[in-house]
């Protein structure tokens, strides 16, 4: 069983000139038996702005837009969940081998938030991959989380308040979408949240759209040298996970 038994959607967040991420994202797709497949697992084509606006940066203001416009398309389409996924994604392989159990958990949860990949340091005592619940405290990335029909409403919502809001609002204002998210839950308390821990999803080791590159990365050769020790990076740290 794979989370394309639960999820209606997938969707890759990529910038169109980001052909490697997609083709390393192909790739831990497939070993995740969640491959790309129209209606399925989508690419989505990711925001570019041309200034940050109120945003902290131009990347941040990018970012919040893209997941935005993610939340509104699926509701639009009515969707009872979708499943989100930035192309730098790198999947631990104990997700497949857990799947079922974590898609029973969702299944008798009134859930609204699931993050299968977070920067929390936390393991279960026996060691195996679990869902967590209820988890009420901030979270950062947002590169492998879901999200329940049960909340767009509210969650849109939320979103367009921020987006009308001054900078250092009280009650919030254009930010990072992990912290809008985060904030969105600290001010919804009955929305349920629910963890994977440890975290299953990690970021791969790549050049960054959202902040200045390093010199290597401007040039060629040296920039397909540079993917590719972080490649190499990336799978050895996943192998450090494996069991």
């Amino acid at each position: 069983m794979t989370l394309l038994d639960y999820f209606d959607r997938c969707y890759v967040v990529n910038l169109p000139e980001r052909a490697d991420r997609r083709r390393e994202m192909q790739q831990e797709l497939i070993e995740a038996g969640i491959p790309f497949a129209p209606g399925r697992v989508e690419l989505f084509t990711a925001v570019r702005p041309v200034d940050a606006g109120l945003f902290p940066s131009l990347g941040a203001r990018g970012c919040f837009e893209s997941h935005h416009r993610i939340l509104r398309q699926a509701r639009t389409e009515g969707l009872r969940n979708v499943l989100v996924m930035e192309d730098d994604l790198t999947i631990d392989p104990r997700l497949r081998a857990h799947a079922a159990e974590m898609i029973e958990t969702l299944r008798t949860n009134d859930w609204g938030f699931v993050y299968f990949g977070h920067a929390l340091e936390q393991a279960t005592p026996s060691g195996d991959p679990a869902l967590l619940q209820p988890y009420s405290g901030p979270l950062m990335t947002t590169h492998f989380y879901g999200i329940n029909a049960a909340i767009f409403d509210r969650l849109l919502d939320f979103f367009d308040a921020l987006l009308q809001r001054p900078p250092g609002h009280p009650d919030g204002s254009p930010m990072h979408v992990d912290g809008a998210y985060s904030t969105f839950r600290k001010q919804n308390p009955d929305v349920l949240t629910l963890i994977t821990v440890p975290s299953l999803g990690g970021q791969r080791s790549s050049r960054s759209d959202i902040y200045p590159n390093r010199w290597f990365d401007r040039w060629p050769v040296f920039r397909e040298l540079a993917a590719l020790a972080r490649r190499v990076r990336s799978r050895w740290k996943a192998g450090r996970r494996s069991p």
